[in-house]
């Protein structure tokens, strides 16, 4: 640790202060960081304590839930398979999962295994999370069934749209080529080869005594508290594993060496060639360059942007940097790799705060490149943070003011009551209950609320569980009979995470 510090402006003892600031502006109960530089640990450790109000500390052998940066597993699983011949990325999807099907024939018939991990398919922004976010009792299987429904936005890779649905048939496929289930084929050809001891395949795999964080959110935006517990076992390949730094590191080594590692005997041994991690780290789909929300954050803008198989690639100083993030319930996370310094950081936290993983992410960036003027990253992510947040505001001051309070609906509550299918998703009930509408979406019990009127034929859902931070619009259309034709919705705030993909429901009365 001393030597690299030497060889480097990176100072760990810096990082505890990095880590402190952090902390206090996003409101981060705990996080923890590993860097891995020149095939080596530098660091790996954790700050703070696994959940609000409790003595356990997260230490580098804490278990957060490592989100999408899962996908980064379920497109080297691919890959490994083409590399022994029993798949080809270029395969049709329906050449090994037959039943498999889009909403347009012709995609259904030109998806190759690629596409499936580059989110250039025709959907739009996290089409479908519905099926599994905020968890549902859907199968895997069910899931990649009820796809051939949910709607396509643009013409075929004509586009960049980050979804997750499209690795829940990652999954099935390699299933399906492989004889074993995702779980044993992580643990016998990533996990256990690689000394990942603590790593589980998701949170139905956690074990009693597991050192593991709790995640938290700010429920109605506001106060924190820990957030409900979860499991993707429908869609585990696209955001399933939880991991701790310690064990990440071992991933980033092994990414860092081409997908090499030293076995318990001391042996090089491979995980997957060069050639297939050269083209899941290449610019497949390219993706929109942002103007900096906030000038501070003008010296991360990147000269290119795009996504591979699993990773995002972009530049910073120069450098190209691989690497994705994670947003789950509760906890969200960075992994980055710069290959040209052999350089790599993953930041795990236990709350839903994106800034404080970036920012973290960039100090130490910066104090391996030794930039001649540093820009104060926690202060930057935190003035964008600060600025979304008044614009969110801004917007739901502009809705209140726009609403027509004193509009009353336009049928007595009870005829808004019924069961509604949604042709993707399935069945959400309306149950006119003690004088009010309460909405519960069947096959998710967390979504489960009660409307509140807010103009005309459209209300307002609440659901029970404040820390989800989905609050969304209900609109109900009548037909010329004064009954209700269709109920659609959107989410309530700028701030409600994409995968609540409400606006793609079609709901209509199940007669």
């Amino acid at each position: 640790m001393a030597a690299e510090a030497r060889d480097s402006a990176f100072d760990p003892a810096e990082l505890d202060a990095w880590v402190a600031q952090v902390r206090e502006r996003f409101e981060v109960p705990g996080i923890a960081v590993a860097v891995v530089k020149d095939g080596q640990v530098v660091l790996e450790r954790g700050w703070g304590v696994r959940e609000i109000g409790e003595p356990a500390p997260v230490d580098e052998h804490t278990l957060f839930a490592i989100a999408s940066n899962t996908k980064a597993f379920t497109a080297a699983s691919l890959s490994m398979l083409a590399d022994e011949g029993k798949l080809s990325l270029d395969d049709r999807v329906v050449d090994h999962l037959p039943g498999f099907r889009m909403s347009d024939p012709y995609v259904t018939g030109q998806m190759r295994i690629r596409d499936l991990l580059t989110h250039r398919s025709g959907l739009g922004l996290g089409a479908g999370d519905l099926l599994f976010w905020p968890g549902s009792d859907y199968r895997n299987e069910e899931v990649v069934r009820r796809l051939k429904d949910v709607p396509l936005k643009t013409g075929f890779r004509e586009r960049y749209a980050y979804d997750n649905i499209l690795y829940a048939v990652a999954t099935r496929v390699i299933e399906e080529v492989s004889g074993q289930s995702y779980a044993q084929f992580l643990q016998q050809r990533f996990f256990d080869p690689l000394g990942m001891g603590g790593t589980r395949f998701n949170a139905d795999a956690l074990r009693p005594g597991d050192n593991v964080a709790t995640g938290h959110a700010k429920a109605d935006f506001t106060t924190l508290r820990p957030t409900f517990p979860l499991t993707w076992h429908n869609a585990a390949g696209a955001g399933g594993i939880y991991s701790s730094v310690h064990d990440m590191g071992r991933w980033m080594r092994a990414q860092l060496a081409g997908g090499t590692f030293t076995d318990a005997q001391g042996n090089e041994q491979r995980l997957f060639s060069r050639e297939r991690q050269k083209e899941m780290w290449s610019l497949l789909s390219p993706m929109p360059i942002a103007e900096p929300s906030v000038p501070q954050l003008a010296a991360a803008r990147p000269d290119f942007l795009g996504y591979g198989e699993g990773w995002i690639t972009s530049s910073y100083r120069g450098e190209k940097l691989v690497w994705h993030t994670g947003g789950w319930p509760g906890m969200v996370s960075r992994v980055t790799l710069v290959p040209g310094r052999n350089l790599g950081v993953v930041v795990l936290t236990n709350q839903e705060a994106g800034g404080a993983f970036n920012a973290l992410t960039m100090q130490v960036l910066d104090a391996f490149m030794q930039p001649a003027q540093r820009t104060d990253w926690i202060d930057a992510y935190a003035a964008a943070a600060d600025k979304g947040r008044t614009k969110a505001d801004k917007a739901w001051r502009e809705r209140l003011a726009a609403r027509q309070a004193r509009s009353t609906p336009s049928l007595p509550l009870a005829g808004y009551a019924g069961t509604y299918r949604d042709a993707w998703y399935g069945d959400v009930d309306v149950v006119h209950d003690g004088g009010r509408l309460r909405m519960r979406f069947q096959p998710s019990p967390l979504l489960t609320g009660t409307l509140q009127h807010w103009q005309h034929d459209t209300f307002l859902v609440k659901w029970d569980d404040r820390t989800l931070n989905g609050d969304a619009f209900v609109t109900f259309s009548l037909d010329a009979d004064g009954r209700v034709r269709e109920a659609r919705m959107e989410a309530a705030s700028e701030l409600t995470d994409f995968s609540f993909d409400f606006h793609d429901l079609r709901l209509e009365p199940v007669r």
